[in-house]
């Protein structure tokens, strides 16, 4: 068995005395691991940094095998992120999202949403709200689409600014005052609106940490990521 694709560096772990075993998001495989023989080479290593793009050659006796990578660097973007905790931080959360996805499914749109972001980072203005869409498709793949097409009480279309943490579903304006302090905010830039300031990004992460706590993480007995608590000090540093 062998394949040809391209990859984002998630992570690497040590195997043996100089080989690793590297993750990557691949485009056309979805989340997938190999061996790469002397991965810790001086060569290497500046190569299987979290956030690069690689090509990678994958290959093994049989499918369900582990396999090995043969890597070539194809956009080198880990020294830019390493230089602030903006960069370090955004990339492994988005490593740790990424994660969540099973291993081997194919996800070309989540392939080319990570290298966008990663392209944006470390400037957070850019990156926190594609972060927050982020969250919400990988919610959608798993099961546990947020529905922002209409209100769930009038299946309004217009002034949808809530969101039910029952249903998952859109609130009108109207249909949802009486319950305002109950339901989440739906901030203006996941409605279509092109302005985005500070308070609504947190707002998107909230509503994305809400879901993402009671449906992922919680049934799976794990904790939201550091690096997501880390990453809003930057998108809403404390006062």
């Amino acid at each position: 068995m062998q394949w040809v694709d391209d990859g984002i560096v998630l992570g690497a772990r040590s195997y043996g005395e100089s080989s690793v075993i590297l993750e990557l998001f691949t485009r056309h495989h979805g989340r997938h691991l190999g061996l790469v023989r002397g991965g810790r080479s001086r060569r290497q290593q500046p190569v299987i940094q979290p956030g690069n793009t690689v090509h990678a050659a994958w290959s093994a006796r049989l499918d369900e095998h582990l396999g090995t990578y043969a890597i070539e660097a194809s956009v080198s973007r880990a020294a830019r992120l390493m230089e602030s905790r903006e960069g370090v931080a955004g990339i492994t959360l988005l490593a740790a999202l990424a994660r969540l996805m099973p291993e081997r499914e194919g996800h070309e749109g989540l392939y080319e949403a990570i290298e966008l972001i990663a392209d944006a980072l470390p400037a957070v203005e850019l990156a926190a709200p594609l972060l927050v869409r982020f969250e919400l498709e990988v919610l959608r793949l798993l099961g546990f689409g947020v529905d922002l097409s209409e209100c769930a009480s009038t299946g309004a279309t217009e002034d949808l600014v809530y969101v039910s943490p029952k249903s998952g579903r859109a609130v009108s304006r109207a249909a949802g005052e009486p319950w305002k302090d109950r339901l989440l905010p739906l901030p203006g830039f996941l409605r279509g609106e092109t302005d985005v300031g500070p308070g609504d990004v947190a707002a998107g992460f909230r509503l994305t940490g809400f879901f993402l706590a009671r449906h992922v993480f919680e049934p799976r007995g794990v904790p939201m990521p550091d690096a997501r608590e880390v990453f809003l000090r930057f998108v809403a540093p404390p006062v």
